[in-house]
């Protein structure tokens, strides 16, 4: 069974790896999101936070014998990083990560005795579960709001885009178009969509759409309607009616 936390120079952490292994994603891709959310933590003024929760280092490839990074994460780094796995299954293992981190974390402030009897083993293990229960509901308060804080990645945003740039060009009359070789009306057309979809849902850029509005914003995006005097205007320029 895969170790999910130990004790790294006096304190309970996970790593970039584990996470990688557990939620079964390649280790580049959460390294990208830790470093996204390294940069918001800049952005935040929390750098300090940062450096101090999540720490650089390296491993050993055993096939190749070459170093790569990645990173320690104290409980509140491993928290922030896995905030945008949300399916059911990543977060039952979210759970199992912070149960895990206050077990750990709990034998560096009280040792385990050396021997125990069963009932005592039996007594100990019932007051972890009890424990974990009675926080369960303040981890899922913490989880909920920082999925309602988090905005969509790179790759959604470039999603998002081009679906956008699709439902324009669309109403254009495609790219040899006059409509859209016209860069007003072409400019006009992108403005009316993304100022739409920016109202709609009370955001000053789609790449601050939260990722859970990810589904619906792809949706409000393919069934946008460009304002009937923009129609009118691309009617007018690409000399038929085409809607």
């Amino acid at each position: 069974m895969t170790q999910l936390v130990f004790i790294e120079n006096g304190r309970a952490v996970t790593d970039s790896l584990t996470v990688a292994h557990e939620f079964g994603k390649e280790h580049k891709n959460v390294l990208r999101d830790i470093e996204i959310q390294l940069h918001k933590l800049a952005e935040a003024d929390e750098q300090e936070w940062g450096v101090l929760n999540f720490e650089r280092t390296q491993y050993k490839n055993e096939q190749n014998g070459q170093w790569y990074p990645k990173f320690d994460m104290t409980e509140d780094a491993f928290a922030i990083v896995a905030m945008s796995y949300t399916t059911p299954e990543a977060m039952k293992m979210k759970v199992k990560f912070l149960t895990e981190f206050k077990r750990m974390k709990e034998m560096l402030h009280n040792p385990p005795i050396p021997v125990l009897d069963s009932n005592t083993a039996i007594a100990i293990a019932l007051r972890q579960t009890a424990d974990v229960m009675d926080k369960l509901p303040q981890i899922e308060s913490r989880m909920d709001r920082i999925e309602n804080t988090t905005t969509i990645d790179y790759a959604q945003q470039r999603a998002l885009k081009k679906a956008g740039s699709s439902r324009v060009v669309g109403f254009l009359g495609g790219k040899k178009a006059a409509s859209y070789k016209h860069s007003g009306i072409r400019s006009s057309a992108y403005s009316a969509l993304w100022n739409d979809y920016q109202e709609y849902f009370g955001i000053n850029s789609y790449n601050n759409t939260l990722k859970k509005d990810c589904e619906r914003g792809l949706k409000y995006v393919a069934s946008w309607t460009p304002p009937t005097n923009l129609l009118l205007e691309i009617e007018e320029i690409n000399g038929q009616k085409l809607f």
